[in-house]
């Protein structure tokens, strides 16, 4: 099948320009200038006029099963927060589905075409957990990277000083987790699909370095993207130095573990002196920008990344830490927030710099830069046609600008992955949205109903540690 979109502004580069595009069947075929291209022959031609066509965003960083969450936990700082978090996690098996389905939605409606999901699998269901996340995936025709969250340290041993808390040893070994990963990877692996699986040590703070080194094995032999949490927090900043001696960045590059194919969500807390290595091995930091502010954890030195050289990507992080899954309200905190932290303004970022991390650095972020985040002839169609006659983009004045900067809402009028429309005239093509929110509505939950019992344990420890010091 082919599609034609004529006369559309696009992004090339630096600078918009107004081309003509030739999508066939998975592909983009032809990039030309504008009327160059025949409208006969084709199966569906569109017109460009009004619209802009932007490479697909990739949500570098998320979890799914936390739309259950949306909402429910208090400001709270990350330690404190997890710990609710453990406790109020969904425990049915729909409850995964609906989670992928929900973020898939979000992420599409909100310009992305591909998702990085760092998964909750709960021990002895990884194989039905990851079923149920394939399959809601597919039903709604995103491209997904799947990172189950895996971790052979108990909950206490993140915090500084948690080796003293009472806690019992981790029930699973490293290679037993190893092989189970390894078990996933050869049964659900699907890149023809646009199902990936990721290596997903949920962050050097719970991790041995059995367990990160041989995620790092499986990711070079399978050739996968490897994605860990770095550095969100000040705690986790002490705790390598208290663990290692060392930055945690040095002790990640010390096993092996910081590749062209490694990502690492947050990295509020990366020394400067760390971000040479980070550049130098090709690894991607993650932006969460939300998140990081929702929790306390700080900003990001974004601005250093970039005048570094280091790939920088953008996440909108689990629903419970950012009740939402909007990657064009990501895309404008993250451009002005750094606004703050610079007062040159000529080294603030530009609209056409966070597209590009959102586009291309989202796509190297997750090890797919060769199918996918740039329009260019032989590269995935993954392509998202905006409406820039919307009244939240009007007056038009500079289109891009204003979608970066503005608060463009329901301006997405059609979405193509992998060459296959996903979305048309602003809506889902592959489901219907009531069966998702009457999938929804199942499971109702109300934080004054929960029992927390994990917070109780750890916060007189995290304010001995980390408030009251």
């Amino acid at each position: 099948m082919t599609t034609l979109i004529r006369n559309v502004l696009t992004l090339q580069g630096d600078a918009l320009e107004t081309l003509d595009i030739l999508i066939n069947n998975q592909h983009i075929e032809t990039v030309a200038p504008a009327g160059s291209i025949s409208g006969e022959k084709h199966d569906e031609v569109i017109s460009g006029n009004n619209k802009l066509l932007l490479p697909g965003f990739v949500n570098g960083h998320t979890h799914s099963y936390q739309v259950w969450q949306r909402g429910l936990i208090p400001q709270l700082p990350l330690e404190l927060w997890l710990a609710d978090l453990i406790d109020s996690s969904p425990q049915q098996l729909d409850q995964h589905y609906w989670g992928a389905v929900s973020t898939a939605v979000d992420t599409l409606l909100s310009g992305g075409t591909c998702i990085m999901d760092h998964a909750y699998i709960e021990p002895g269901q990884e194989h039905d957990i990851m079923d149920a996340l394939v399959r809601g995936y597919k039903a709604v025709g995103i491209r997904a990277v799947i990172a189950p969250m895996i971790q052979d340290m108990p909950f206490v041993m993140g915090l500084p000083y948690g080796c003293m808390l009472p806690h019992e040893p981790w029930p699973e070994k490293a290679s037993d987790i190893l092989a189970m990963m390894e078990s996933l990877v050869e049964a659900f692996h699907e890149p023809e699909a646009g199902i990936y699986i990721g290596m997903g040590p949920t962050g050097f703070h719970r991790c041995s370095d059995e367990l990160l080194q041989g995620c790092e094995d499986i990711s070079r032999r399978y050739d996968l993207c490897y994605h860990t949490h770095l550095l969100e927090t000040r705690a986790q900043k002490r705790l390598a130095y208290e663990r290692y001696g060392t930055s945690a960045v040095k002790h990640l590059h010390g096993l092996r573990c910081l590749t062209p194919r490694t990502s690492i969500a947050h990295g509020v807390w990366v020394e400067d002196e760390d971000l040479e290595i980070l550049a130098t091995t090709g690894t991607t930091l993650v932006h969460n920008p939300v998140s990081n502010l929702r929790l306390g954890s700080g900003i990001a030195p974004i601005l250093k990344c970039r005048n570094a050289g280091l790939n920088v990507a953008l996440g909108c992080d689990g629903a419970a830490s950012n009740d939402g899954q909007n990657l064009l309200e990501v895309i404008k905190l993250g451009t002005i927030l750094h606004n703050v932290t610079d007062s040159d303004y000529r080294n603030w970022l530009k609209p056409t710099e966070i597209i590009h991390m959102a586009t291309v650095g989202g796509a190297r972020g997750v090890n797919l830069a060769t199918s996918t985040g740039t329009i260019a002839p032989g590269m995935d169609a993954d392509l998202v046609l905006y409406d820039l006659s919307h009244p939240s983009m009007l007056p038009q004045t500079n289109s891009l600008q204003l979608l970066v900067m503005g608060h463009p809402a329901d301006v997405v009028e059609s979405v193509w992955v992998m060459g296959r429309k996903v979305v048309d005239g602003g809506q889902p093509k592959t489901i219907d949205l009531s069966d998702l929110h009457r999938g929804l509505r199942q499971y109702p939950t109300h934080y004054q109903n929960m029992k927390f019992h994990t917070i109780k344990t750890i916060e007189p420890h995290y304010r001995t540690t980390m408030v009251d010091e």
